[in-house]
């Protein structure tokens, strides 16, 4: 019976202990009853909801622009809405409806360009998507070689031709025209009138619109080296020679010794048979 009695005994103090966490208990249970401890909303600040919408709706028009696909278009008839797809900004959009409104029409690229002032990046890529009427173009073209300085027309030469001069030709942006003029400073002068099909972004049919007006008349007198002596560095500095190529020269100059004639060129291994011509016009053997 004492054994028993031993385990319900308690002390004052112990009995205290009891009775606290019992009160601690049926608070906790209170408070979980009657408090909700659901997270409240943060309440956004008028300033910072509106801010929210405009990044939304600019992730929105960002997914507008990349889904767009352009196809060929007038752009004297294109809509505020088909202009921003294009990537044009609202200041952009309003100088093109400001010139229509006027009654004035668009009948070239460049003339587009002018108008809009837009970035020569852009009109890169919408450019290829214009379609005028034939008759505009012919026009334009008609005035694209009235246009042009008669010092220049005398000599027609396509070395001589200008920047502003280039510029008068319908899909010539002034990107391309320095490329044009780039590319015949790399060359050291264009020799055949191919050599301008060559230019990055210069689509065909701009470049025959060129070749119309501006033909090689005088070829550009050329410094040539010669194959047998030139170092590595001057075989890879010559136009139509990258540097794999130019191991393989090397190479097999070193194997063969004297080079006769620049016909033996062929004999190596993936040698670009097709630009033969072009290298030639930098290489001769003696």
């Amino acid at each position: 019976m004492k054994i028993f009695e031993s385990h319900f005994w308690y002390t004052q103090g112990q009995r205290n202990g009891i009775l606290f966490l019992f009160i601690l208990l049926f608070s906790i249970e209170l408070i979980l009853t009657f408090c909700d401890f659901q997270e409240e909303e943060f309440p956004f600040d008028g300033e910072f909801a509106l801010l929210e919408h405009k990044l939304d709706s600019l992730k929105r028009s960002e997914t507008v622009k990349e889904k767009y696909k352009p196809k060929p278009f007038n752009p004297n008839y294109i809509s505020d809405f088909k202009a921003y797809q294009l990537g044009l900004s609202t200041i952009e959009i309003d100088k093109l409806l400001a010139f229509r409104a006027a009654g004035k029409f668009i009948n070239s690229a460049a003339e587009f360009q002018k108008v809009t002032k837009i970035h020569d990046s852009l009109l890169a890529k919408i450019a290829p998507f214009f379609k005028f009427p034939e008759w505009a173009v012919k026009k334009t073209i008609t005035k694209t070689s009235r246009s042009i300085p008669k010092i220049l027309s005398k000599t027609n030469d396509l070395n001589y031709v200008g920047f502003d001069q280039l510029l008068l030709f319908t899909g010539v942006t002034s990107e391309i025209a320095q490329r044009i003029l780039a590319y015949k400073k790399l060359l050291g002068g264009y020799s055949v009138n191919e050599q301008l099909y060559e230019v990055y972004g210069l689509d065909k049919q701009t470049a025959h619109l060129i070749l119309a007006k501006y033909k090689v008349v005088e070829k550009p007198k050329l410094e040539k080296l010669n194959i047998n002596t030139a170092s590595f560095k001057e075989i890879l500095h010559t136009p139509y020679i990258e540097y794999e190529l130019t191991k393989k020269i090397c190479n097999f100059r070193d194997r063969n010794g004297h080079i006769d004639n620049l016909e033996t060129l062929k004999k190596i291994d993936s040698f670009p048979v097709k630009k033969f011509d072009r290298i030639a016009l930098y290489l001769y053997a003696e």
